[in-house]
C-alpha cells in the first residue's frame, strides 16, 4: 500500500489559516482528483459510501499535491440494478436517504462529494454545520432543490441560499461555475442528484459539468492602478486583442495604454492568443497572475480596492468589548483571521506586481545599454575614420600646393577637396554623443539606486507577525474549555486595526517606489528614439566620410593615370639631342653642376691620360641629352595638362 506523507484533508482544513476555506488552487485540485476518483469507482460499479475529509489523503509527487481516496472498507459492489440498504459511513457527510434507512444508489457519493467540496471552499459544511445530522435533517428536507447553504439566525430562524457564502477564496468566474455543480450534488432527491443520467454519454451530468469547470482557461489580472483583480474565462482561440477589449471595458484603460506583464517582467506577445496568459496545469488566482499597468501614467494615485470586512467582523470592530458566546466567536474570529491573512496576501500580490515592473525596467535597461554600446561603438569608428580622413586630406592639400609650382593644378578639384574638409568638420559634431551618454549614465545610476532600495524586498514582516498573533489567538479560543462560554474581542480587534495601519504604510511606500520605477522606464522610452536618431546620424556621417574618401582616391588615381599617360607619350616622341635647358628643376641643376664643377680627385691625378678624358666627355654628353629630354617633357606637359577636360571632377 502506498504511503502518503502529507496527512489527510481534515488536517489541512483544520489549519487556522484555512478556517474560511482553502485557496482556489487547492479547491480545484480536490475537485479534480477526488471527483475523478469517485467517477472511476462508479465506472467500476463501486460505491465508496464513506467519503469524508479523513478518507482523502495528500501525496507530494514531483512538487504537486495529489488528493487520493482511501479506506474502501465500506465500499460496496453493485450488481446490475441493485439498491443498497445497509447503513454505514460518517453521519455528517451521509446522504439524506441513509438517515431514512431507504434504498440508495451511487448518488450517495455525490452528496458526500458535494459536502466535502463545499467545506473546502468555505471552511464548514453546507447545512447547519453546528448541529448534529439528526437535528437538521427535518429542517433541511424541505429546502429548494437549488439551495446549497443553510444557516440559523440568532432568532432561531433557518435561512437558505442558492449561493456560496462569503468570505471564500474563489474568484467570481469559478464561483459562477461551481455553484450550479454544487446544486446538482446537494439536491435532496436522490433521483435528481448529480443532474441525472445523460442518455448520449450514459454518465451523470455532474461529471460533464465538472470537466467543463476544470477545463476552463481563466486568466487572472491584477490591475496595478486600482489593486483590483479581474478574472476572465477565455474563449477557444481568443486573441489577445479581444481580451484587451474586455479589459478596456472593465477598467477604462485604453487598449493602446495597456501593458500586460507576466511575473518575470516580460510583455505579452500580441501575435499569440490570449491563452499565453495561462500556464498549463496551473490553476487558481493564488498560483499565477498577470499584471496590468497604464502606460499613460507613472504615478498611480488610486482609488485602490480595499478588502471589505464581513458583517460579523465589522460588528466586533465597532464594539470590541461586547461579550459573545464562544461558539459564535469561533466563526467571527475565523473570518477575522481570514481578513488579516487577506490583507497580507493583497500586499504580497501588489509586491509581485512591483517586482514584475522592476524586472520589466531591467529588460528595458538592458535594451538601452545595448543600444548605447552600439551608438558608442559607431561613434568611435566614425571618429577614427574622420581622424584618418582629415589627416589624409590635409596632407593631400599640402602636397597639392607644392606641386602647383610645376604647373599641374585644378581649381575644381581643389574646391572639392576643401568642401570635403568642411563636411568632415561637420561630421565631428555628429560623432559627439557626450550629452546623450551623460543622460544614459545618470539614468543607469538611478536604476542601480532603485535596485538597492529596501523596497525591492518585501516589507510585510509586521503583517506576518500580526497574522501569527491572530492565528494564535484563534487557536486559544478553539481550545477554551466549555465553562468559558462568553468572551470579548478586544485583542483580535487590536490586531485587525494594526494590520490595516501596517498595510496602509507598506502600500504607500510600495506605490511610491513603483512610481520611481515607472518614471525610469518612461525616461528609457523617451531616450530610445534619441539614441536611434543619433545612431542613424552617425551611420549617415560614416557613409558620407567613406564616400568622400573613395571619391578623393578615385580623383588622385585618375589624375595620376592621365599624368603618366602624357609623360609616356611625350617621352617616346621627344629627341634626346637637345641642349640642356636653362629652366630645369633645382635638384637636376644642382646635380649637373656638381657633376661638371666638382671633378673627382683621381681625375686630377690622371689629367694627361687620354682614355679618361674621352670617358669624361662622353659622360657630359649623356648628361646634356638627359637634361634636354626632361625639359621638353616638362614643357609639353605644362601646355597639355591645362587643356585637358577636368569636368569629371564636378
Amino acid at each position: 500500500m502506498e504511503y502518503c506523507s502529507r496527512g489527510d484533508l481534515r488536517k489541512l482544513l483544520n489549519a487556522p489559516e484555512n478556517c474560511c476555506g482553502l485557496k482556489e488552487s487547492q479547491v480545484l485540485s480536490v475537485l479534480s482528483d477526488v471527483g475523478s476518483g469517485i467517477q472511476y469507482l462508479h465506472e467500476n460499479r463501486i460505491i465508496h459510501r464513506d467519503l469524508k475529509p479523513e478518507n482523502i489523503v495528500l501525496q507530494d509527487e514531483a512538487g504537486k499535491i495529489l488528493y487520493k481516496i482511501i479506506d474502501l472498507g465500506y465500499a460496496k459492489d453493485l450488481d446490475q440494478g441493485s439498491l443498497c440498504t445497509s447503513f454505514v459511513g460518517t453521519l455528517q457527510y451521509l446522504a439524506p436517504e441513509l438517515f431514512e434507512n431507504s434504498s440508495y444508489t451511487k448518488t450517495v457519493d455525490f452528496w458526500s462529494l458535494g459536502t466535502v467540496v463545499f467545506e473546502c471552499i468555505t471552511g464548514f459544511r453546507p447545512f447547519l454545520h453546528n448541529q448534529q445530522p439528526f437535528a437538521w435533517h427535518e429542517k433541511i428536507k424541505r429546502k429548494d432543490p437549488k439551495c446549497i447553504f443553510a444557516w440559523e439566525e440568532m432568532t432561531g430562524e433557518v435561512r437558505f441560499s442558492a449561493y456560496l457564502p462569503t468570505p471564500n477564496s474563489l474568484c467570481s468566474t469559478i464561483v459562477e461555475s461551481v455553484e450550479p455543480w454544487l446544486q446538482m450534488m446537494l439536491t435532496w432527491d436522490p433521483q435528481q442528484r448529480g443532474g441525472g443520467m445523460d442518455p448520449d454519454t450514459n454518465s451523470y451530468r455532474c461529471f460533464q459539468v465538472m470537466e467543463q469547470l476544470l477545463s476552463l482557461k481563466i486568466v487572472h489580472i491584477l490591475n496595478m492602478t486600482s489593486a483590483k483583480i479581474l478574472s476572465y474565462s477565455l474563449h477557444p482561440e481568443e486573441s489577445l486583442h479581444s481580451l484587451q477589449v474586455r479589459i478596456e471595458s472593465d477598467t477604462g484603460i485604453s487598449l493602446g495604454n495597456q501593458e500586460l506583464l507576466l511575473e518575470m517582467g516580460s510583455c505579452l506577445d500580441p501575435r499569440k492568443p490570449a491563452s499565453q496568459c495561462v500556464i498549463d496545469g496551473v490553476k487558481g488566482w493564488d498560483s499565477y497572475m498577470v499584471y496590468l499597468f497604464d502606460k499613460s501614467k507613472t504615478t498611480y494615485e488610486g482609488p485602490f480596492a480595499s478588502r471589505t470586512l464581513s458583517d460579523s467582523v465589522n460588528y466586533i470592530v465597532k464594539d470590541s468589548k461586547i461579550q459573545l458566546p464562544v461558539f459564535q466567536l469561533r466563526k467571527i474570529w475565523a473570518e477575522a483571521v481570514h481578513y488579516v491573512i487577506g490583507l497580507k496576501d493583497d500586499y504580497s500580490r501588489l509586491f509581485q506586481g512591483q517586482r514584475a515592473a522592476m524586472l520589466s525596467l531591467l529588460r528595458y535597461n538592458t535594451n538601452l545599454t545595448n543600444r548605447k554600446n552600439n551608438m558608442i561603438s559607431a561613434s568611435q569608428q566614425l571618429k577614427a575614420k574622420l581622424n584618418f580622413f582629415q589627416q589624409s586630406i590635409h596632407l593631400d592639400l599640402e602636397r597639392y600646393s607644392d606641386q602647383m609650382t610645376y604647373g599641374i593644378s585644378s581649381e575644381k578639384m581643389l574646391k572639392a577637396w576643401k568642401d570635403m574638409e568642411e563636411k568632415a568638420s561637420l561630421c565631428e559634431k555628429v560623432a559627439d554623443i557626450g550629452s546623450l551618454d551623460e543622460q544614459i549614465m545618470a539614468l543607469h545610476t538611478e536604476i542601480v539606486e532603485l535596485q538597492r532600495s529596501l523596497h525591492v524586498r518585501r516589507q510585510n514582516d509586521v503583517m506576518e507577525n500580526l497574522e501569527q498573533r491572530a492565528i494564535e489567538l484563534y487557536k486559544q479560543l478553539k481550545s477554551r474549555p466549555p465553562d468559558h462560554v462568553y468572551s470579548d474581542s478586544t485583542e483580535m480587534v487590536r490586531i485587525i486595526v494594526q494590520t490595516v495601519q501596517s498595510q496602509d504604510w507598506v502600500l504607500k511606500e510600495l506605490f511610491r517606489h513603483l512610481s520611481k520605477l515607472l518614471g525610469c522606464k518612461q525616461k528609457i522610452i523617451d531616450l530610445l528614439p534619441s539614441i536611434d536618431v543619433a545612431l542613424n546620424s552617425i551611420k549617415e556621417a560614416d557613409n558620407s566620410v567613406m564616400q568622400m574618401q573613395g571619391k578623393r582616391q578615385r580623383e588622385i588615381w585618375h589624375l595620376l593615370k592621365i599624368a603618366c599617360t602624357q609623360s609616356s607619350t611625350r617621352s617616346a616622341s621627344s629627341s634626346v639631342d637637345g641642349p640642356v635647358p636653362s629652366s630645369v628643376p633645382a635638384w637636376l641643376s644642382q646635380t649637373a653642376q656638381a657633376n661638371v664643377l666638382q671633378p673627382l680627385p683621381f681625375v686630377e691625378a690622371s689629367r694627361n691620360t687620354l682614355n679618361f678624358a674621352h670617358l669624361l666627355e662622353e659622360n657630359l654628353s649623356y648628361l646634356d641629352s638627359f637634361s634636354a629630354v626632361i625639359h621638353e617633357a616638362r614643357h609639353d606637359q605644362n601646355s597639355s595638362m591645362l587643356s585637358l577636360d577636368w569636368s569629371w571632377l564636378d
